[in-house]
């Protein structure tokens, strides 16, 4: 399993959390069953996730954070890797603070992409 995906199934975009939402709304029309379902809120499990955490952890800005939130490596190593999965540009893999802050901004774009509901002020 790629990084990325074990973010997606952390968050429960894309799981069997989400197939079950689609599978609850099956016996409605097919086509309106599609449309009803919702967008993972990202933020308010990330929110739940930091509250509970032993650190004060501010997931909003640091890629590193974020995965620690989420119980993945955040390792130097496993950064790279998913940078590189993710299709980092080659001029940002080799200074990790330029490294990070692209890896942020591009998960948090991805998460929206895949049907995570990420506010606006974060993606830019």
């Amino acid at each position: 399993m790629s990084i990325f995906s074990s973010i997606l199934a952390k968050l429960g975009i894309g799981s069997a959390e989400a197939a079950e939402v689609t599978t609850e709304s099956a016996p409605a029309a097919s086509a309106p069953a599609a449309a009803a379902i919702s967008e993972v809120d990202v933020v308010s499990k990330l929110e739940g996730l930091a509250g509970a955490h032993a650190e004060k952890l501010n997931w909003k800005t640091s890629i590193v954070d974020l995965m620690k939130l989420l119980g993945l490596d955040s390792s130097l190593s496993a950064r790279k890797e998913l940078a590189t999965e993710l299709g980092c540009p080659g001029d940002k893999m080799g200074d990790s603070a330029q490294m990070n802050m692209w890896l942020h901004k591009t998960v948090l774009q991805k998460l929206a992409q895949n049907g995570g509901n990420i506010p606006k002020e974060l993606l830019d």
